[in-house]
């Protein structure tokens, strides 16, 4: 193994690495990239592509490592290098990127950052702007969908999104890939009881809303929703819980001039919030 080279900017320190394989003990989270579960319990993330890299160095998350090919290090080079963190950069060939079990590098550049420690229900009301325009979701398993939403949610401006207990974590790395990245933008809150959280949303006078189907739900476009206001989506399918939609104030529905009455969570998601974003002005 050639030996680590180190060098300093005005604000990071790199320290780039050439590396021949990947046994390193050091390289192990590049090679679990499976084990989302794990990767979260030891408090960090991957980045498996270059879009959400990109805004995964323009963000203020911590910047552990990455593991580039020579020609991604040149590219990627001048983010690095603003970076206020020091950095290992593992650097390798893209064959033996290749070989990473389980996954399929086709773009050779993997990043792995730290989660941020995460604020409170209370901070994130209180450092909000008014009116609040804020989303919920619960039981959404597919991480993908999850990723879809916190991207939604980033393009709509809401000011933040809470993930109930039976959702995925928009840290896994399939969730980071399908918000393109804007997970480390939007702000985020997984809440260990949704109903609980609801019920302090409704505590201070701040309309719950549940996006759900049914023949007495209200139509959207007849909804005010330019006041403090947070939509609450379900999977399509088993929708939201019995105990989410009592503690909502009341159930809005998507009318939808067809036989199909439900609409998968990420579509469902732009539409509401495109409509309250309308509304807003």
């Amino acid at each position: 193994m050639a030996a680590a080279s180190r060098f300093n900017s005005a604000v990071a320190i790199l320290c780039i690495q050439p590396v021949q394989s990947l046994d390193l003990p050091e390289l192990k989270i590049y090679l679990t990239l499976r084990r989302v579960v794990e990767h979260e319990r030891q408090g960090v993330l991957v980045a498996a592509n270059i879009k959400t890299i990109k805004r995964l160095l323009a963000s203020r998350f911590t910047v552990l490592s990455v593991l580039l090919t020579p020609a991604w290090l040149e590219k990627l080079e001048p983010q690095l290098r603003a970076r206020p963190e020091e950095i290992k950069v593992y650097l390798a060939e893209p064959p033996l990127l290749e070989t990473i079990t389980g996954y399929q590098l086709h773009q050779g550049a993997l990043a792995v950052a730290q989660i941020p420690s995460p604020p409170s229900l209370e901070t994130l009301l209180t450092n909000s702007s008014r009116p609040l325009l804020l989303a919920a979701v619960e039981g959404i398993a597919s991480v993908e969908n999850v990723g879809a939403v916190v991207r939604n949610c980033a393009a709509f401006g809401v000011h933040f999104l809470i993930v109930g207990e039976t959702s995925a974590s928009p840290y896994q790395r399939r969730a980071v890939s399908g918000s393109m990245g804007t997970i480390f933008e939007q702000p985020v809150i997984h809440v260990a009881n949704l109903v609980a959280a609801l019920t302090a949303l409704r505590a201070r006078g701040i309309r719950c809303l549940a996006a759900h189907p049914r023949s007495d739900a209200k139509k959207l476009a007849r909804v005010d929703l330019r006041g403090d206001c947070c939509l609450v989506f379900g999977a399509e399918g088993p929708g939201l819980t019995a105990e989410v939609l009592a503690a909502c104030d009341d159930m809005v529905e998507i009318p939808m001039p067809s036989i199909m009455n439900s609409l998968n969570v990420a579509v469902a998601t732009g539409v509401f919030l495109y409509e309250a974003t309308r509304q807003r002005g």
